[in-house]
């Protein structure tokens, strides 16, 4: 479903390709800082680090092929091909939304209940809630490449997206037989809404608690922290669920592509300016990384 224009194809690839790199050094960095540097070794960078390295990962199953798509003006994908991205692209969008649930949990538990932290996130519980994130998101990619591949497509071969989308594939079989993947649609979109109200609760709650603490600074602080999380996390998932409910059409619209970019390539770019690098601790370790590599690059002992 790409432009015929060249030019136009030149400056999605050049967009897109900016737009990934910068992904990709800002999660790779967190990844690398909070594995290397010991006084990031809590929950919520162990958190952290598994975010940065999905985001990597589901970022890169979407952008680079639809970046040398434009460039080589070569828009074709094997079935095959088509049914491995939709795998891992809902394997890891689904292990997104819960590692996001689950950070919204260990926020509420560090600001809510910050007595019993060490207790209820300890290493077992955040290794079995991280476990748990990645399985779930591995069935609903499952769940979907069956539900879709194993239905006849008919008609045009043509998806009106940058990747192969489920909601544009949708439009590829007959209307008599997707009644299995629109079930699956609503099953996993369902799932979704939970986690979203899920995470809507836990920052309720722990807005409830920053408006008790006495310091403004304080406050302002753990709001300016906690807002543009929400809204990420909402932006994605508001996007991806209209994305995924809306009526099937047979047609190329803008929206449709404005909403993908909203839920493929604006959260992994964004999140290591918000969850991280924007850090007090993340700074400083990276300052302490910058420092050591300049050691070792003037031949001095770290």
């Amino acid at each position: 479903g790409f432009s015929d224009s060249w030019e136009v194809q030149i400056v999605h690839a050049v967009l897109f390709l900016l737009v990934y790199l910068a992904a990709l050094m800002g999660n790779l960095l967190i990844v690398i800082l909070t594995t290397l540097d010991v006084h990031l070794q809590t929950p919520m960078y162990f958190f952290l680090r598994n975010l940065s390295f999905l985001d990597f990962c589901y970022i890169s199953v979407t952008v680079p092929k639809s970046v040398i798509s434009s460039l080589t003006h070569d828009a074709s994908i094997s079935l095959l091909g088509c049914a491995l991205q939709v795998f891992f692209f809902i394997d890891l969008a689904s292990t997104e939304i819960a590692i996001l649930t689950v950070m919204s949990y260990d926020r509420y538990v560090a600001i809510c209940q910050p007595l019993h932290y060490e207790a209820i996130m300890s290493q077992g519980a955040c290794l079995t809630m991280m476990a748990v994130s990645w399985l779930s998101g591995v069935i609903c990619g499952l769940m979907h490449v069956g539900a879709t591949f194993s239905l006849p497509f008919c008609g045009s071969n043509r998806v009106h997206q940058f990747f192969c989308d489920i909601s544009q594939l949708l439009s590829l079989l007959d209307s008599k037989v997707i009644v299995v993947e629109i079930g699956v649609m609503v099953f996993i979109t369902s799932l979704v809404v939970i986690c979203f109200v899920s995470i809507t609760l836990s920052y309720a709650y722990i807005f409830s608690t920053i408006m008790r603490i006495p310091s403004k600074e304080g406050r302002s602080r753990t709001f300016s922290t906690c807002l543009p999380h929400l809204m990420v996390v909402t932006l994605f998932m508001v996007s991806g669920s209209i994305a995924y409910m809306k009526p099937i059409s047979n047609s190329p619209s803008a929206l449709d592509l404005l909403l993908s970019v909203f839920y493929t390539v604006v959260p992994p770019t964004l999140n290591p300016v918000i969850y991280s690098l924007r850090n007090k601790d993340m700074k400083a370790a990276l300052r302490g990384v910058v420092f050591n590599v300049g050691n070792l690059i003037r031949g001095q002992n770290p």
